[in-house]
């Protein structure tokens, strides 16, 4: 206390405040007491501070002349109507202005409270302390710190506050982004932006104790707020976009901080009340100060919505791919066989053009367009191409975690998870099933027709060798299985984008298209692409994915390559066919088949987890949860294994089943 010194330059002053702050609420890095015992020592710091300068006079006199003097200097609108508070720039200019303030030193302090806040309090558990201090404390707090000037002068400041956000917030809800979704035939001066702005300048002239006024105001905050509810329900009707979600968090911002800053003015004359509201005001701007700095924060705000909204469409995509009984996972097995047959195919033309020598980036081209023309043939002929599916199904399986608070509904959620493993196997299945004999048969008719097998010997040899399982084999198919998911999330874009962009409308009736089809066949058109063009997109991006990560990864110099089960399994039948069926006995063959498994496993392990993952923090599902549905799926593997694999359901063995999952389920109660 004895460094307080009024007359000393701003830079001074602010670090004695961060000081302070510093010595107020500073805790060891390593500590045995928990959060409580320190929030009480750091109250009772601050009570003996207070009652210190109280006992020693001449040392409170300097102290109040430097903080009220710092006070008055740093006074601001921006404390009120910034702090916390998203920019205008929208997403990306707020992830450079995060990046540039990482990247480069830090200013020093500005002669702006705003920025004194955020310094002082760097850590956003001071938000939580600091809510916990009662009006008494308060009081005493701004006894020190105030007086009558510096009290008017900051209701001015809340006034222009006031003033600035409602005009930020009219300019945002008046725009034609907002009104095309909301009030599109509205006139703009009719809106409850418009009259929110001319309800507060009334109040602002008025008393601020004059309750009509006040009424009205809040009243209006309520509609526009309501009116960016509004907004979100059409978002998620018609499709997200990022920079609509960015202003109308925003808007919702500004709104919450609108109430508080009227909420502190109509108190002002109660000194308890108005240091209750000042608490809660300061509370406010620290936490939004930490949530706005935050680079995850900026992320979760600016991608959660759409996050849910492409886990929401490709939910509705994956549904289609679950077979809940044996007749359901016939049928995927029979589309699994044509998937293979096509991939034979597939797996001779990448042996075609690897034999022309291309240079890098038309190899990964041409390869790209050998994977997605191909996944679209199977997509046309009906066919299911194996570890696409969990990417697009693990998020029907998060849909299943609203209702998790009952045993039926744990139950229902651990027979699902049972039912899409064992999709994926019968696709797995199918497939492999269906690639071997056919790339046999290729493979064969190749020898007997050109004379040549189909691989040379030496590049037989070295695909089987890079099958092993004890090589990079099970990196690759590690990230193939993560390629397998992004290809589901540009799915999901896609759909958005297509729900969002109104393209089903505009190709109905786009007058070119209406004058070469004719208007129904347009309308046809415009509905067949609504409904397929996550799978086409799905497809491509798999596609261009599997083919141009590898010439990309060399590059850069890394040695990656990517391994599908079903692509693999084709190869690596192939490789045998041309060096011979005594290869089977070989030591490298049972390598390379034991990579296959691990593929294969690897391959639907990670891209159900990747997206599992990304459903259940877009559905914000508990971490209590998520390990409580774990450990009841590892109970039901040791209780029936083959339930995983293989439709061994009977009405009995249904029973049973369901009497373990209920005990289980009991037990975790």
């Amino acid at each position: 206390m004895s460094r307080a010194n009024p007359g000393a330059p701003w830079q001074e002053r602010a670090n004695w405040l961060m000081d302070v702050a510093e010595w107020l609420r500073h805790e060891p890095t390593v500590t045995l007491q928990d959060d409580e015992v320190w929030r009480n020592i750091k109250d009772q710091r601050l009570l003996f501070l207070l009652d210190w300068l109280d006992a020693h006079r001449d040392a409170r006199h300097l102290v109040q002349l430097t903080l009220q003097k710092s006070l008055r200097e740093a006074a601001g609108p921006e404390l009120f109507c910034a702090t916390g508070l998203p920019g205008k720039q929208a997403f990306l200019g707020e992830l450079y202005e995060h990046l540039i303030t990482r990247l480069l030193p830090a200013m020093p302090t500005r002669m702006d409270l705003s920025h004194l806040i955020s310094v002082m309090f760097p850590d956003p558990a001071d938000a939580q302390w600091l809510s916990g201090l009662d009006a008494a404390v308060l009081t005493r707090i701004w006894k020190l710190c105030g007086d009558d000037g510096i009290t008017h002068t900051y209701a001015q400041q809340i006034d222009e506050a006031l003033t600035h956000l409602v005009t930020d917030v009219v300019a945002t809800g008046i725009s034609a982004d907002f009104r095309q979704r909301i009030l599109p035939r509205m006139p703009i001066s009719a809106t409850p932006f418009m009259t929110l702005r001319r309800e507060l300048e009334m109040y602002l002239m008025a008393s601020p104790h004059d309750l009509s006024a006040l009424r009205s105001v809040r009243m209006l905050i309520a509609v526009c707020q309501a009116q960016t509810d509004k907004i979100y329900a059409h978002l998620d009707e018609f499709g997200v976009s990022v920079g609509l979600v960015y202003s109308v968090e925003r808007m919702r911002a500004q709104l919450v901080r609108m109430s508080r800053l009227i909420a502190m003015r109509s108190d002002a004359a109660s000194s308890e009340q108005g240091a209750v509201h000042m608490r809660e005001l300061l509370v406010d701007l620290i936490h939004a100060h930490h949530q706005r700095s935050s680079l995850p924060g900026l992320f979760q705000r600016s991608f959660s919505l759409l996050a849910r909204k492409l886990v929401e469409r490709n939910a509705d995509h994956g549904e289609q791919y679950i077979a809940r009984d044996k007749t359901a996972y016939l049928d995927m097995q029979k589309a699994a066989y044509r998937g293979g047959v096509v991939t034979a195919f597939t797996v001779c033309i990448k042996f075609l053009l690897a034999g022309l020598g291309l240079a890098g980036f038309f190899a990964g081209l041409f390869a790209s367009l050998n994977y997605a023309l191909s996944f679209l043939l199977i997509q046309a002929v009906g066919g299911v191409l194996a570890t696409k599916q969990p990417a697009v199904t693990a998020p029907a399986l998060a849909a299943k975690m609203g209702v998790l608070d009952t045993v039926e509904g744990l139950r229902e959620l651990v027979l699902e998870i049972a039912f899409l493993l064992r999709s994926q196997s019968a696709a797995i299945f199918g497939n492999v099933i269906a690639v071997i004999p056919a790339m046999v048969a290729i493979s064969v008719g190749v020898a007997v027709s050109f004379g040549t097998p189909i691989l040379a010997p030496d590049k037989a040899q070295a695909t089987v060798h890079s099958l092993s399982v004890l090589g990079p084999t099970p990196l690759y198919a590690a990230l193939t299985g993560v390629l397998l998911w992004l290809s589901s999330l540009a799915a999901g874009y896609a759909d958005n984008m297509f729900a969002l962009r109104r393209l089903r409308e505009s190709l109905t009736y786009q007058r070119r298209l209406v004058h070469v089809l004719g208007a129904a066949r347009a309308a046809r058109c415009a509905l067949w692409l609504e409904k397929h063009i996550a799978s086409v997109v799905g497809n491509i991006a798999i596609g261009v994915l599997l083919g141009m990560t590898p010439v990309l990864a060399q590059f850069f110099g890394l040695p990656l390559d990517v391994r599908h089960v079903t692509l693999s399994s084709g190869t690596l039948t192939a490789a045998v066919v041309s060096l011979g069926w005594h290869t089977l006995l070989s030591g490298q063959f049972w390598l390379a088949f034991a990579g296959i498994v691990f593929i294969g496993i690897l391959n639907v392990g990670v891209a159900f987890s990747c997206a599992l993952a990304l459903a259940m923090k877009a559905r914000n599902v508990p971490t209590r949860v998520r390990r409580m549905v774990l450990r009841m799926v590892w109970r039901r593997l040791c209780a029936s294994p083959l339930a995983f694999l293989l439709p061994t359901w009977s009405a009995e063995q249904q029973t049973s089943q369901s009497a373990i999952i209920s005990r289980g389920a009991n037990g975790e109660s």
